[in-house]
């Protein structure tokens, strides 16, 4: 029953605000993030939390302000996601713009797959379905949300435009398929990893948990990393899907090292984002949560 019912409130949910126009979704998803987070205590403790660590130096009304930023920004998503229905390769123009996008042909018509590197960047959500709108699907790696029919529910309208999702928790034979093929897999690698999967490499100059399957695949498959984030650009009043050139994969023969200078590379590209867009990245997540074997926790909550 319980499945049912959070199901229905999500299916009512996007369908209401998918009817709304577009300002009034993002307006409405706005609203009800800052309320959500408003009520989320654990959420506003990790937030600021994280800001102390990457930002020492700023004064508390700064990582505020990025705080109501990122807020707005995770609101927006919400009500772009709901928008989906109505967006075409005909009108997606004024919602994305493509910058940048000779970096991810290149890597593309290297013909060995492209991993797409990216984060949780603004409305994230948007970027690979703009990009199949444009064109050029992708594969993406996605945890399942926890109820079954809702994951189903967002999948479907993540994939209206032929994106295909991959379990994150059985993704290695499928990415390598999409890879021999000659496809995209779009990976989102900003978050904390489990012990067994990641290595440590400095994220905002302190040891970060992170997956070091992107590199182990670059490094099998001679895929092209190619970092790509969008992001809002307040002058133009559209959001930006930025792909920068692939990332020099450092080759040496000895495996373990290379894993761990490559995902360093990696995150170094993400971390290189959020500086420049530090209102626009989910703060809320414990990034450093996972810690070296022996060393004490950092979040004391």
């Amino acid at each position: 029953m319980r499945e049912w019912m959070e199901y229905a409130a999500a299916w009512v949910g996007l369908k209401l605000l998918g009817l709304l126009p577009r300002p009034a979704a993002r307006f409405v998803g706005a609203a009800f993030a800052a309320a959500a987070y408003a009520l989320r205590a654990p959420l506003r403790r990790a937030a600021l939390f994280n800001l102390r660590l990457a930002f020492p130096e700023w004064s508390e009304a700064q990582r505020r302000r990025v705080v109501r930023s990122m807020i707005r920004q995770v609101g927006w998503m919400a009500g772009e996601f709901s928008q989906f229905p109505k967006y075409t390769r005909e009108n997606i123009e004024r919602v994305v713009i493509l910058d940048g996008f000779e970096n991810f042909d290149a890597a593309r018509r290297q013909g060995k797959g492209v991993l797409f590197l990216t984060g949780h960047m603004s409305a994230w959500e948007l970027a690979p379905f703009a990009q199949a709108l444009y064109g050029y699907p992708l594969h993406f790696l996605a945890r399942p949300v926890a109820n079954p029919r809702v994951d189903a529910l967002i999948n479907a309208y993540r994939c209206r435009c032929g994106n295909q999702p991959i379990e994150k928790n059985r993704a290695a034979r499928a990415v390598l398929k999409v890879l021999a093929e000659g496809g995209t897999v779009g990976i989102l690698s900003d978050h904390n990893a489990v012990l067994e999967e990641s290595v440590f490499v400095d994220f905002f100059g302190i040891p970060a948990s992170t997956t070091s399957g992107l590199a182990r695949i670059a490094l099998r498959t001679g895929a092209a990393v190619v970092p790509g984030f969008l992001f809002w650009d307040e002058t133009s009043r559209k959001y930006r899907l930025r792909f920068e050139p692939a990332i020099a994969i450092a080759r040496t023969g000895d495996e373990e090292a290379d894993v761990i200078e490559n995902t360093a590379r990696f995150t170094r590209a993400i971390e290189d984002y959020i500086r420049a867009h530090p209102g626009q990245w989910l703060w809320v997540h414990k990034r450093w949560k996972t810690r070296p074997p022996g060393e004490k926790a950092i979040y004391p909550f």
